[in-house]
């Protein structure tokens, strides 16, 4: 068995990024005392938990009920229509700097995370035809902001001068819970409405990070936008650029790590669903279609209709109240990945990601070539161009024919060279299991600890107090359920890492508080 790493969260170029001691303890379980855990779901939480409990010395039990390990960002093998092998995933997902618990997740397999690679730009289109880039903004607040004003053909410096200042306070200074104690009631655009923003910034500076939530931004409470801000622009140092795997999903992180949770004795149950938990005195009973398993401790990292039927269908769980708050739990709308195998090249110059805005349900464009293998192989051997198309918070009374027709139109409007592209092959991934953080939500959202000292959860829809979103806050909140569980058995957790948690400047901090007196 591999020795865990001493540090596997870091810190990266943002001086000023907080550090999270955890309770001070043992190094791992003596031999012979180790408990049993089972961890319930294999995606980024559920494996960001297993990890630290199996280098902890925990005997870890992994189920998750599809085949294979990775959850939004899992994959699956297919064999196209031209005889080629091809992997098939959820969808692009971009890996920020400043998400430092989940690249130290990665970091286990890979210490120098030589499996991502960066992409140069992540340009924003509208469909009136302006483009933003953050390929030359500075990564520093507030010289982040004032670049983007000076460079942004959107957003310039009237339009700054246009805006409600004591609206926008709030802006520069986010800490959390406070900013969902003030905001979590209002809509993100009920708060860009009223600081003013102009249109065109709006559609191509905020609403692509409320979507980033598959959510539609007049559904979506402003204090997860005002959080977002505070992580990707003016919190952190990292910048808005971002690295992306070299690899398939599977091939480039999951595979890897679940060799290495092999490695540290864990039993890895792919395909297996768990039906219900049955409290059983200073532990639980878990159920699934091969029988039963008791365990000492349980991790439930579950997507947010998951977790409800799992604890709908486990009347034994928790009090009254803390039911009533997971079955609140909502889920996102529909989204929709469709790609698409073409006969020919789109054009030289399109970049690896385009967000875009205005296209009639059309949220972005990656082109696979130019960061992925699998797909820079095929093109090369093809001369094709393997594209990719997003449309989040799709209407659920929507024919899915409809849709994806409507993704390939919209995108030969944006890349018009895809026009006379034959498509040699097509996939396309329907889901709905994202959490849908709706204003006044988050008073009601569950945390990671339960009335049951050996149950946590952990995921993505789980309250988590830290500056943290998305796919840091899957990894975030996996830690700290077994730095939970770790912590009661008198083992050290791990240290974790966040951007800062309140605004960088004395000055703007100060500025801010005049909103807040």
């Amino acid at each position: 068995m591999t020795t865990p790493p001493p540090t596997t969260a870091r810190r990266g170029r943002d001086r000023k990024a907080d550090i999270l001691p955890p309770a001070p303890g043992a190094p791992r379980f003596p031999t012979g005392e180790a408990p049993s855990v089972a961890v319930v779901g294999g995606g980024i939480a559920g494996l960001a938990a297993a990890t630290l409990l199996a280098e902890r010395g925990a005997r870890v039990t992994l189920y998750e009920k599809d085949d294979a390990l990775g959850g939004r960002l899992s994959g699956r093998r297919t064999l196209l229509a031209d005889g080629s092998r091809a992997t098939m995933s959820r969808g692009f997902h971009a890996f920020f700097r400043q998400y430092y618990n989940l690249r130290g997740l990665l970091r286990r397999t890979d210490p120098g995370l030589t499996r991502l690679t960066p992409l140069p730009d992540y340009p924003l289109r509208h469909s009136g035809g302006l483009t933003d880039s953050f390929a030359r903004v500075p990564r520093t607040p507030p010289l982040s902001a004032l670049g983007f004003v000076a460079l942004s053909p959107t957003f310039g410096w009237r339009d700054l001068a246009a805006m409600d200042a004591r609206a926008a306070l709030p802006l520069l200074d986010v800490r959390v819970p406070e900013v969902y104690e003030r905001y979590d009631h209002v809509t993100a655009t009920g708060f860009l409405d009223s600081v003013r923003f102009p249109e065109a910034a709006h559609h191509l500076a905020f609403e692509v990070f409320s979507r980033s939530f598959f959510a539609d931004p007049r559904h979506l409470s402003a204090a997860e936008l005002l959080l977002m801000f505070h992580i990707y622009f003016l919190g952190s140092a990292e910048g808005l650029l971002f690295d992306v795997p070299a690899e398939p999903f599977p091939q480039a992180l999951w595979e890897p790590l679940a060799d290495y949770l092999r490695g540290h004795r864990s039993d890895l149950r792919t395909g297996t669903p768990v039906h219900r938990v049955t409290p059983d005195g200073d532990g639980a009973r878990v159920h699934t279609d091969a029988g039963t398993d008791r365990h000492g401790a349980v991790v439930l990292a579950l997507d947010p209709g998951a977790l409800r039927g799992l604890v709908a269908a486990s009347p034994g769980l928790g009090t009254g109240r803390w039911r009533d708050d997971v079955a609140a739990l909502r889920t996102a709308p529909p989204f929709l990945v469709s790609r698409l195998w073409l006969d020919r090249p789109v054009r030289a110059d399109r970049p690896g990601f385009l967000g875009t805005s205005g296209y009639g349900g059309l949220d972005n464009i990656s082109v696979l070539e130019r960061y992925e293998g699998e797909a820079a192989r095929w093109a090369a051997r093809t001369g094709g161009s393997v594209v990719e198309l997003h449309a989040y918070a799709v209407d659920p009374e929507a024919e899915h024919k409809d849709v994806q027709e409507t993704l390939t139109d919209r995108l030969h409007q944006v890349y018009p060279e895809t026009r006379d592209a034959r498509i040699v092959d097509s996939r396309h991934e329907w889901r709905s299991d994202c959490p849908l953080f709706a204003p006044g939500s988050h008073r009601r959202r569950p945390a990671v600890r339960t009335p049951h000292p050996w149950l946590v959860l952990a995921g993505d829809a789980i309250r988590c107090d830290l500056p943290v979103a998305l796919m840091e806050r899957a990894a975030t909140t996996g830690f700290l359920a077994a730095n939970a569980l770790l912590a009661d058995r008198g083992v050290r957790g791990q240290t974790l890492w966040t951007v800062p948690r309140a605004g960088r400047s004395r000055t703007l901090r100060a500025l801010a508080g005049l909103r807040r007196a």
